[in-house]
């Protein structure tokens, strides 16, 4: 009997942390304002640029698509350098950005070079782009980007690991289709 219960516990825990469930409104205040930053105007359109191309390479993974995860991690390595180039002549806020965009850089150099159809290999590397986006967005200030932090326990064998979203909807690029709804908003800004 003790067994029967132990196991009831733990699959209602595993259904729980896979919940879809968005966040209500009342559980999470989003300020809405204009977009802004710490860095000037065209910084700030420059950082939401690299933040599309983030979102493209997630959406990829999300799908599974080793083709499109290569593409899109060439593209999101492009615009981070473009963005790197662009600092250069922001003294102040170069310094405290670069380590993540020199982050994301060689992780997309090891996205892209990655042959793995099933993208378990490509996951491993965005999950350290997505710390570095989420650490330079946080550095930069960035206030109002649509930008949704989200959370999946489950992720490498019960590790945890998140990725940013333009969505609240949980589309969980670790797991694609596999476990596509597992997760939950933990920020939005």
């Amino acid at each position: 009997m003790r067994i029967v219960q132990c196991l009831s516990v733990a699959i209602l825990l595993f259904c729980l942390s896979c919940s879809s469930s968005s966040p209500k409104a009342d559980d999470k205040k989003v300020e809405k304002g204009p977009l802004s930053s710490n860095l000037s105007a065209a910084g700030t359109t420059k950082m939401m640029t690299l933040v599309t191309k983030y979102y493209s390479l997630k959406n990829a993974l999300v799908a599974s698509d080793e083709a499109k995860t290569a593409t899109q991690s060439n593209e999101l390595m492009n615009e981070a350098r473009n963005m790197s180039a662009f600092l250069s002549a922001d003294s102040a806020n170069k310094l405290p950005l670069q380590p993540y965009l020199d982050t994301v850089i060689m992780q997309t150099q090891t996205i892209a070079g990655i042959k793995d159809n099933t993208c378990e290999k490509q996951r491993l590397a965005f999950s350290g782009i997505s710390t570095a986006m989420y650490t330079m967005l946080k550095h930069a200030g960035l206030k109002n980007g649509g930008v949704h932090k989200q959370y999946c326990p489950m992720a490498f064998n019960d590790k945890g690991a998140y990725w940013l979203s333009e969505e609240e909807e949980i589309k969980n690029p670790y797991f694609g289709k596999k476990m596509l709804e597992c997760g939950e908003v933990q920020e939005s800004f």
